[in-house]
């Protein structure tokens, strides 16, 4: 894609940005990410229908936020991450320059927040029917057979934390689960341990989650794990009428309180 390497070229040149985050050629016929430090860096940069990691999860790391303001090539998924993290106050918009690629393949640079708010509004953000169908499925069965289903399914669970580290909305620097003191979960992959760590990590994403499936296609045991957080996102927008990774400024849903909010839950 000749004009996004002339665009992250020229941004480096300028000195724009210290960093180019973006898509590479890996092996086996995969895509990796690259980050581009120097001009002739945007050389290795790629785009087509392989490039769907959700690159957004590198501007929360040390090594790379520390190095100054980033530029990064983002898919629908990684925008929606941006401002979610931002509405989190994670990110601003001095951190950050989007190099953001159309559902067509084209390039569209955002500079701010606004914009890119603006343009989404007008894009399809849900989940795709295949999802909705695999969700309606688990919707449609009894409690026994859900209760029989994961317990199925996580049994394969490793608690690799692949999953954790593949999301852009899991950017603590230390997770909860790597305490001992107290010790919230056991470490070891068990029954019992892996039930506790995909509940909480599912419902610690309820009304964040942008549901880019990046959890479910880094596990290396194919436990369709984004199917609990996509089950938040579907339960969040019919109960809240919130999506989340559309606006920079969006309050938190599940920890924002107002005098007139409802009590019945206390009763």
């Amino acid at each position: 894609m000749d004009e996004l390497k002339q665009k992250a070229k020229e941004l480096l040149e300028k000195q724009q940005v210290a960093v180019i985050i973006g898509y590479a050629e890996g092996t086996a016929g995969r895509t990796r990410a690259v980050f581009a430090l120097k001009p002739e860096d945007s050389e290795k940069l790629i785009f087509d229908e392989r490039c769907k990691q959700n690159l957004a999860v590198y501007l929360m790391k040390h090594e790379v936020k520390h190095l100054g303001r980033r530029g990064i090539v983002a898919t629908i998924p990684v925008m929606r991450s941006i401002l979610q993290v931002a509405s989190e106050y994670q990110l601003t918009e001095a951190d950050v320059h989007v190099l953001g690629i159309t559902p067509e393949g084209k390039l569209i640079e955002f500079d701010g927040f606004k914009p890119m708010e603006h343009w989404l509004s007008g894009q399809d953000v849900g989940l795709s029917a295949g999802e909705k169908d695999e969700l309606a499925k688990l919707d449609g069965m009894s409690m026994e057979e859900k209760w029989a289903y994961w317990k199925d399914e996580l049994s394969r669970c490793i608690k690799c934390y692949a999953c954790r580290a593949a999301c852009p909305m899991c950017y603590c620097i230390r997770c909860f689960v790597e305490s001992n003191r107290p010790q919230w979960i056991p470490i070891a992959a068990n029954d019992l341990g892996s039930f506790e760590w995909h509940i909480l990590r599912a419902m610690h994403l309820a009304g964040r989650c942008i549901n880019c499936g990046e959890c479910g296609r880094a596990c290396p045991v194919d436990i369709p794990i984004h199917l609990l957080t996509f089950k938040g996102v579907m339960d969040v927008e019919a109960d809240f009428g919130v999506t989340a990774g559309l606006d920079a400024g969006m309050e938190s849903l599940l920890s924002s309180f107002k005098p007139n909010d409802k009590e019945n839950f206390i009763r």
